[in-house]
């Protein structure tokens, strides 16, 4: 018999306690001023604002942002206190992070607090991270373009309350692991901002004037001229594609939370697919595409985008454009993620809970293109350090997934109780 068995036949031998969620913690939702630009601020006495891109989506803790708001704009949100949790409630909805600052939330969260009479931090971030507990919060969230999870939602959940000492005892266990996983993803995030300094380098001639990326780049790469992304190709906005439209075999599509979460630099098969009659009527992306998720919670991952290399054309939804254009697709791909891209499209994304850019604003952006073989070559080089760092088959991706696996197995293990008569 294991310590964790031993203190629930100690504590409750007629098995595990259930409440709804909302019976045990105050559950609320952010708030967002509007327009959110007329409250930024860059004082250093301006309120942290919190938004999903401030944390990674496998990340904890909540303990720095990028963005203040005056306490004007405070006073029109929602604040949230060190020790709070928040929860994602829209697009990369469920996710639970506990905040260490004190800062306000937009309405793409929940805020949970008052919980402390019956759960110790820790347990409860493992808790709402388990699969029964996403499983629960994905069936009522509904199956539409964006699923949401509002506060009602969430309070109606029911979910396990064991003893204090059961719950310290699983945390000791579950933090085993992600102790481990945590050092290899810092070394892992080593090597992404070495090759991101490289991909930079390589993908903007010259175009930086930092000092060291600007040599870097003048010997990494040779002259390009630098022309527009609308002189270069052409922008077409997808149509309606929802995920009840799925089916298990059929015409290929990409829906743009696909490019959040599944998608990487370059695809050659679809995660989905839709009914032939279905996708007769849709835009579709030819070999080569561009296809661009144009909307998002943050603004790095606005304009996220994945080069299309199937041999079949494929469906695209709305919330995405397809970019059509002469150049080397994985070139153009690459060229989306270097910080010269992220710095053009940052003055014009607008809205709020939702950010988002137009076709318009993306055909303004400037891009060097090399010569052809400059191209392939740059294309090459980026592919071996992608591999390094993304690749889960090899190396430290595929040893942190290995580690991941562990954790979500041993956890959803502990965290399954035998509910008191």
């Amino acid at each position: 018999m294991s310590r964790i068995d031993e203190l629930i036949a100690e504590h409750c031998p007629d098995g595990i306690g259930f409440k709804a969620f909302g019976e045990i913690a105050n559950i609320v939702r952010g708030a967002s001023p509007r327009p959110i630009q007329s409250f930024l601020t860059d004082a250093d006495d301006g309120v942290p604002w919190i938004k999903i891109g401030d944390v990674a989506s496998s990340g904890k803790y909540i303990t720095e942002t990028a963005e203040r708001v005056t306490e004007a704009g405070a006073a029109k949100s929602r604040r949230v206190y060190p020790g709070d949790f928040v929860l994602s409630n829209s697009m990369s909805f469920g996710r639970p992070y506990i905040s260490k600052i004190e800062g306000c939330i937009h309405d793409g969260w929940l805020a949970i607090s008052g919980f402390n009479d019956s759960f110790i931090p820790d347990f409860l971030f493992h808790l709402l991270r388990s699969a029964p507990i996403q499983s629960e919060f994905a069936r009522r969230a509904g199956a539409g373009t964006v699923q949401n999870l509002n506060a009602d939602i969430v309070k109606s959940v029911v979910i396990a309350v064991p003893p204090i000492a059961v719950q310290r005892e699983i945390v000791k266990v579950l933090d085993t692991f992600t102790k481990l996983e945590a050092e290899l993803e810092a070394e892992l995030e080593a090597r992404r901002r070495q090759y991101q300094y490289y991909r930079d380098a390589l993908l903007t001639f010259g175009e930086r004037t930092d000092s060291t990326s600007k040599q870097a780049s003048k010997q990494a790469s040779k002259q390009a001229r630098i022309t527009t992304l609308g002189e270069i190709g052409s922008f077409m906005r997808g149509t309606g594609i929802q995920k009840s439209d799925f089916i298990e075999t059929g015409v290929g599509c990409i829906h743009y939370g696909q490019i959040h979460t599944h998608y990487g630099t370059w695809a050659d098969e679809t995660l989905s697919f839709i009914s032939p009659e279905f996708a007769a009527r849709l835009r579709k992306a030819h070999t080569g595409d561009l296809v661009i998720a144009t909307t998002s919670e943050d603004d790095e991952a606005v304009a996220k985008a994945v080069a299309w290399l199937g041999d079949e054309d494929v469906a695209v939804s709305t919330d995405a454009y397809i970019f059509r254009h002469t150049l080397n697709p994985k070139y153009v791909s690459y060229f989306f993620q270097t910080e010269f891209f992220q710095s053009q499209k940052k003055p014009h994304i607008t809205g709020t809970k939702v950010r988002r850019i137009s076709g318009a604003s993306l055909a303004k952006v400037r891009i060097p293109v090399p010569s052809d073989e400059e191209q392939e070559r740059i294309v090459a080089i980026l592919d071996r350090f992608d591999a390094l760092v993304n690749d889960i088959s090899i190396g430290l991706p595929a040893e942190i997934k290995a580690r991941r696996q562990q954790y979500e197995h041993y956890r959803d293990r502990l965290l399954t109780f035998r509910e008191a008569a």
